[in-house]
Parts: C-alpha cells; sequence; structure tokens
C-alpha cells in the first residue's frame, strides 16, 4: 500500500522543511512514499545568517532567486516533491516597539483566503497526512503563525465540496500533526548525554531560553525513528547556505551520539479521522490499516 501513503508537510520558508521533519521525510520517500513538501512563501526577507556569505552583494540583491536555487537543492537531497503557495515573506519584526508587519505580507492576509491555494494543493496531492506548526508556530514568527492557521483551515475545509469549489473535487486528509522537533525533553537529553561525555552542549542556552519564556511542555504523541536519515537531513539543512552555517551550532552533536540517545523526531496529533493508539512510531498508523 505505500505506493498509496501520501504526505504533505506545511511550511512557512525555504530552509523550515530541512529543520523540521526532515529525516521523517527522508524516511517516508525510501519507503516508497509520496512526499510533498508545500512553501508558504519565498523568504525573501530572511537575514543572511552564514557569515562567510554575509555582504555578498549579488546573495543581497537576488535573495529570492538564491533562496528558491537553495531549495531546489535541498528538494534533491530528501528526494521529495516540493510547490509554493506565493506568498510574500512577512519578516520578523523586532525592536521596542515591534514594528509593523510590512504591506501585502503573508501574515496580514485574511486567514479564508489565503487558505485557498493550500485546500487547491491538498486536493490535487491528496495526502492521507498532513504535518504543519502548533498555535505558537513553533516559535512565534508571524509567518509560522499564519502557515498553521491556513493549514488548520485547509484541513477541514479541503473534504467539503461547499467550501472553496473552485478549489477542484474534495478531499479529506485523514490526520494532522503539529512538528515537535525542538521539544524539551529531546533538547535536555542531549545536552546532558554531551556533559556525560565531557563535551561542550550547545543547548545550554536553549533550555535557558526554554526558562526565560516559560515555554510548556507539548504533549508528544508520535515518535518517527528515522536516526539512519539524520545525515541526509544535514545535507539538506546545508544546502540552504544563506541560512545555516556548517560550522555553527546546529551540527555540533556528533551524529552517532544522537543516534544513541534520541533517534526519533516528534510530532503531536492534533486531528484524526482513523483510530490510532497513542503513543505512535508512524505517521500513518490507522491509515494503513484502513
Amino acid at each position: 500500500m505505500t505506493d498509496q501513503l501520501r504526505l504533505m508537510a506545511v511550511h512557512a520558508h525555504p530552509d523550515d522543511e530541512s529543520s523540521k521533519g526532515a529525516a521523517t521525510m527522508a524516511k517516508y520517500v525510501s519507503e516508497g512514499v509520496d512526499v510533498l513538501v508545500a512553501t508558504c512563501t519565498g523568504g525573501e526577507r530572511g537575514s543572511i545568517l552564514n557569515p562567510k556569505l554575509q555582504g555578498d552583494p549579488y546573495i543581497e540583491e537576488h535573495i529570492h532567486e538564491v533562496r528558491k536555487k537553495e531549495m531546489d537543492e535541498a528538494r534533491e537531497i530528501l528526494g521529495v516533491k516540493q510547490a509554493w503557495l506565493g506568498f510574500v515573506d512577512s519578516g520578523l519584526p523586532e525592536g521596542d516597539p515591534t514594528p509593523p508587519l510590512p504591506e501585502g505580507c503573508f501574515a496580514l492576509q485574511d486567514v479564508e483566503e489565503a487558505a485557498g491555494p493550500l485546500v487547491k494543493l491538498i486536493r490535487e496531492f491528496r495526502p492521507q497526512v498532513i504535518t504543519t506548526y502548533d498555535e505558537n508556530g513553533g516559535y512565534p514568527h508571524p509567518d509560522h503563525i499564519m502557515t498553521h492557521r491556513i493549514s488548520m483551515v485547509a484541513f477541514d475545509a479541503a473534504g467539503d465540496p461547499e467550501r472553496y469549489p473552485e478549489a477542484g473535487p474534495a478531499w479529506q486528509p485523514q490526520k494532522l500533526y503539529y512538528n515537535q522537533g525542538f521539544n524539551i525533553p529531546r533538547t535536555r537529553a542531549l545536552h546532558e548525554a554531551l556533559l556525560e561525555r565531557g563535551m561542550e552542549s550547545p543547548y545550554a542556552e536553549w533550555l535557558e531560553r526554554f526558562k526565560k519564556f516559560q515555554r510548556k511542555e507539548r504533549t508528544l504523541t508520535t515518535y518517527v525513528p528515522c536516526g539512519d536519515f539524520f545525515e541526509i537531513r544535514d545535507k539538506a539543512l546545508i544546502a540552504h547556505a544563506t541560512q545555516i552555517d556548517p560550522d555553527g551550532g546546529w551540527f555540533r552533536v556528533p551524529l552517532e551520539i544522537q543516534r544513541q540517545v534520541w533517534p526519533t523526531e516528534e510530532y503531536e496529533l492534533a486531528k484524526s479521522l482513523v483510530d490510532t493508539s497513542l503513543p505512535e512510531d508512524d505517521l500513518f498508523a490507522g491509515v494503513r490499516e484502513n
């Protein structure tokens, strides 16, 4: 039945697909599952975070084209399909007071209207399972929060022929998950494992930040074993060269330690129209049996 299984991962920007659930997608691709990444924006307002590329005038002037090329490379590495929803990056406003969001950006769109392109894509691709962000966006970036909002509308609307009739024949996905890969138990486990081995941990700052912002522990329902695909995940992430420093904190924990200590990626089951038993180790639990 694997040739009939389809997974859609809805993300805000190019690079999000490689930092959230990438090993899961690569695992399912290896099993013959059809996987599609829906990217809401082009990442046009993303900062150049790789210090080796900062100050490059070509990149700064052509950031949209550069990030599209990076996405193409990451897509090839992961073996997934990918579609752009066509919205404009909102940026991450900073300052006190926080400046207003730029006119016309993704986060300022009407939610019902902005869900339309995603409904159309769901009806065309017909996924049984969708992954997206929780109501906080995973972290409070306006585009991540908007991605959550349109995903929730689209999950329900795609199966209703009365809604968005111009978007094609109705198709009802059966399960929707929130990405929860950056969870407190995983962070704490890797941090402690590094210290036990006498190594420096990049996670001390993360744990302090979680305390400062009083980050609540989410309900982790699904642990997908995908340690064999962590290397593919990292290669896809490095393909987003403007966003990721290959010598940075993302890659300071040796893969063998990650596989020993925490060889899964985690999700929170938000909606299910099929019976399943928690905890799960498969996003298609309950779907394969139908």
